[in-house]
């Protein structure tokens, strides 16, 4: 191939993550939880990339993200067997048009 040839560019895909925070002042979280778990739909050119501003924006809003899972696009959880209800389509959606980052739930996380 030419070098000269463009590099069709990547296109952008919708990844569903699961991101755990831990504490931090002025977070938010009631009181006694120890942190959150958060669903997050996130729209990037790979996985990575949907990572990287998904935690620069919960940074941002005085969140502190300790771990996030990825679960891969709408396509391939559909490929894994995961039914994607309206609303959590309507979600993806949404975050692909935005080129943004949705949080669909959060759960604080409370000591046993």
């Amino acid at each position: 191939m030419s070098e000269s040839k463009a590099k069709k560019p990547k296109r952008q895909e919708v990844y569903t993550l699961l991101v755990e925070v831990g504490r931090r002042a002025g977070d938010g979280l009631p009181e006694e939880a120890t942190g959150a778990a958060m669903l997050c739909y996130a729209s990037g050119v790979d996985e990575a990339e949907a990572v990287r501003e998904t935690v620069a924006i919960l940074k941002q809003a005085e969140l502190a993200p300790l771990d996030v899972t990825g679960y891969g696009t709408r396509a391939e959880r559909e490929a894994q067997g995961h039914e994607i209800g309206a609303e959590e389509a309507e979600l993806m959606e949404r975050a692909l048009a935005e080129n943004s980052v949705i949080v669909a739930q959060m759960d604080p996380i409370f000591p046993t």
